[in-house]
């Protein structure tokens, strides 16, 4: 495989690099957990270039930001490529043993989003080779997007005032220019019942049957969202993505347990999604003994100004390899949304598919890992489209 680009050459490294996401889990294995190995190897790769690169975090949720300045450029640009991954279980192939089927390399993170940093990579080393560079640049690989986010609150508190004009986010969106997303609020709902012997069921109240009447309940009042679309993103949307309850089977539960995914709309916070879910308990009677426990923001919505200096950069620079420009949406959540809640407008475009993300079979065509080079070029090497 000696006749591989150098990208393709960064991503297959990166993929090899475990960085598991833990997900709140205790049963990983230690050594595929966390980002600061390749964290590490990304840092090495910025300093070869000539950057400074810091590594920020702690507990091996680690960041790394680097940055390239230029005296007469009239904006800085963050370029941001999480560095985490989701776990691998029912994977069917070897997660972090990359191989290449036709145009596709496949691994775990290779689309999303160690591609994205891997074409980073390679445009910032011709770019600079040529000395071509006509914008401030922020180079970050965040850890912790795929749960909470907290590599973007250390990179902003690592930042300080030093905020830039705009970011881009690399999430596999095949080349397609993502202005709008929805937001992603989790909330977890108990249910308290009083154990007994399941010989006499009728002395005790069962939590599974009480949070049973509550998923109904909940699922059916997704109807509500019908009525109030979004023009760019469309509905809201509600998941049951877990339910946990019981000790044995002869005994009857006194606690149960769901986790509710809410797509969010620009307009809803957390405590109007609480507040929903708190009425539908109540309207299913089951408020006294059925309660919202936790409700929290896990990713704001993203809404950029279609006219704005991002929108319009990224346009151009995708015009120049012959794609569409024009604004699209969707409806997963990414660390651009984070961003723009702190100030930073942003956009999100990548090589790969959503639908392949997470996957037991996840790839990236690596004709889209090297068309995003190309892009990034174009950007890095593009004055600032202004205000």
């Amino acid at each position: 495989m000696t006749d591989l680009s150098k990208s393709i050459r960064h991503l297959r490294d990166l993929v090899a690099i475990p960085s598991v996401n833990p997900m709140g889990r205790e049963d990983l294995p230690p050594e595929i957990v966390g980002e600061q190995a390749v964290a590490e190897h990304v840092a090495a790769e910025l300093c070869r270039l000539g950057m400074d690169a810091a590594l920020i975090g702690r507990d091996g949720r680690t960041s790394v930001v680097a940055e390239a300045c230029v005296s007469t450029a009239t904006e800085t640009l963050l370029i941001a490529s999480h560095l985490d991954t989701v776990p691998v279980d029912g994977m069917e192939i070897d997660p972090f043993d990359p191989v290449i089927e036709g145009d596709h390399l496949l691994g775990r993170g290779s689309c999303d989003t160690k591609a994205g940093m891997a074409a980073l990579l390679e445009a910032l080393e011709r770019v600079l080779e040529r000395g071509r560079l006509k914008r401030n640049l922020l180079i970050v690989g965040e850890a912790d997007e795929e749960l909470g986010s907290r590599g973007v609150s250390d990179v902003l508190a690592h930042l300080g005032d030093g905020r830039p004009d705009w970011v881009l986010a690399t999430e596999p969106t095949d080349l397609r220019l993502i202005n709008a997303h929805k937001g992603v609020i989790h909330s977890r709902i108990c249910a308290r019942g009083r154990a007994c012997h399941s010989s006499d069921p009728a002395s005790g109240r069962n939590a599974i049957v009480l949070l049973a009447k509550a998923i109904l309940a909940i699922e059916q009042s997704a109807s509500v969202f019908a009525h109030r679309p979004h023009p760019q993103l469309g509905l809201a949307t509600l998941s049951i993505g877990i339910v946990r309850g019981g000790q044995a089977p002869n005994t009857v539960p006194d606690e149960a347990l769901i986790w509710v995914d809410r797509r969010t709309l620009p307009d809803e916070t957390p405590e109007i999604v609480r507040a929903q879910l708190e009425e539908t308990l109540v309207q299913a009677g089951v408020a006294a003994e059925v309660f919202v426990e936790s409700c929290s923001e896990e990713k704001p919505p993203l809404l950029s100004d279609p006219d704005g200096s991002a929108v319009r950069s990224v346009a151009e620079a995708l015009g120049s390899v012959g794609l569409p420009g024009g604004c699209g949406q969707v409806a997963f959540g990414t660390d651009a949304g984070v961003f723009a809640r702190a100030g930073v407008p942003g956009v999100v475009l990548g090589p790969g598919s959503i639908a392949v993300a997470h996957t037991s079979r996840e790839f990236v065509p690596m004709g889209q890992v090297e068309t995003m080079v190309r892009i990034f070029e174009r950007l890095l090497e593009s004055e600032g489209a202004g205000c």
